[in-house]
């Protein structure tokens, strides 16, 4: 089961979270360096986000999120190249990291979500204009790192740039999915593919462009990560209705909440029977109220579960993961950074409820 209940820390976990700490003192330099060649306040409310400091400027250590992109790239240049590799491709692991930064100050306004990494979010610290203009620099500066990158700067470019558009179309399909009541299982995810996979998928792919791999290992590690992607967006989806408010820093049945046709929704609706049949009822009539209750929620969750739809996520999401790392099975990596490819792979799926 990719869900685990609350257990002691697992060797696993340990050498995940050891390796993605360890990415942060070797990428986070250039990210600071990279903000600091913005304006005194869009510096600011860039560092502000990034958890560096208040929203007065004061300086701060706070939440800066897993760092799972730009942790993922600098592993697989080490896996394929090692040390000199993970040295070359911290510009790729910085600009992946800014990318996704724009995706969630974005993603902040569209959901009108308040609060992110248990802090106010850019918009409702500042406004809508300044959030929007905080994330359009970081995805600019994305660019430029990539730009002075080296001989490696024109395919790493390239894509990011593919990548980026692909997240975004996957953004505006899960905000046209919420006005329709007639949406695909193969649609959303396909919209997941996009909108998580696609970035996940760079973050690996670039850390092999960097380490000077052939097309064909470039190739493999952008669908391990593109199939890492889609597990993580799958267990993502389940935390959006069953997650605890400690975990995801959201209320619990969230996603219900926002009217969110997710994997676990499709799958329900296609293929689960009465209860789907009830779901879809329900969230035809959702769609046409404002706000709705916490007993209709529950009501709601309850079907997903009754449609099999909860056990159906689990079991995709495990399946997503088995394919990630197959994909990696023949490209001659280093057997320790293979292995803590391996655990960061079930640590990113592992997350609880």
């Amino acid at each position: 089961m990719t869900m685990q209940p609350d257990t002691t820390t697992s060797t696993t976990t340990t050498n995940a979270v050891e390796w993605l700490t360890h990415a942060r003192t070797l990428f986070e330099p250039a990210m600071r360096a990279a903000v600091g060649r913005l304006d005194p306040f869009l510096g600011q409310v860039a560092s502000y986000h990034f958890g560096w400091c208040e929203p007065d400027g004061t300086p701060a250590d706070g939440g800066a999120g897993k760092a799972l992109r730009p942790g993922l790239a600098l592993l697989v240049a080490k896996a394929i190249g090692g040390d000199r590799a993970v040295e070359a491709a911290v510009p790729g692991a910085a600009a992946v990291e800014l990318v996704h930064n724009f995706t969630l100050v974005h993603d902040d306004i569209i959901d009108r979500d308040r609060e992110r990494r248990h802090r106010p979010t850019v918009w409702s610290v500042w406004d809508d204009t300044t959030a929007i203009l905080a994330g359009d620099a970081m995805l600019s500066l994305a660019h430029e790192i990539l730009a002075e990158a080296g001989p490696h700067a024109d395919p790493a470019a390239a894509a990011l740039a593919v990548a980026t558009r692909e997240v975004i179309r996957g953004q505006a399909l899960d905000v046209a999915f919420e006005r329709r009541d007639d949406v695909s299982l193969a649609e959303c995810l396909g919209m997941e593919a996009d909108k998580t996979g696609a970035l996940l998928a760079v973050s690996a792919s670039l850390g092999a462009i960097f380490a000077g791999a052939p097309q064909s290992t470039v190739a493999a590690c952008h669908t391990f990560g593109a199939e890492l992607g889609i597990a993580f967006q799958i267990v993502d989806d389940l935390l959006g209705i069953w997650g605890s408010p400690a975990v995801t820093g959201k209320p619990v049945f969230a996603d219900l909440a926002a009217a969110k046709k997710t994997v676990l929704v499709a799958w329900s609706i296609e293929r689960g029977g009465d209860a789907g049949a009830d779901l879809a009822t329900w969230f035809a009539s959702r769609r046409a109220r404002s706000e709705v209750s916490h007993e209709e929620l529950e009501h709601a969750a309850d079907l997903i579960e009754k449609a099999g739809g909860r056990e159906w996520a689990t079991t995709a999401a495990d399946t997503h993961v088995a394919n990630a790392l197959a994909a990696l099975d023949g490209i001659g990596l280093d057997d320790t950074a293979h292995q803590t490819l391996i655990d960061l792979a079930h640590f990113v799926t592992e997350r609880k409820l």
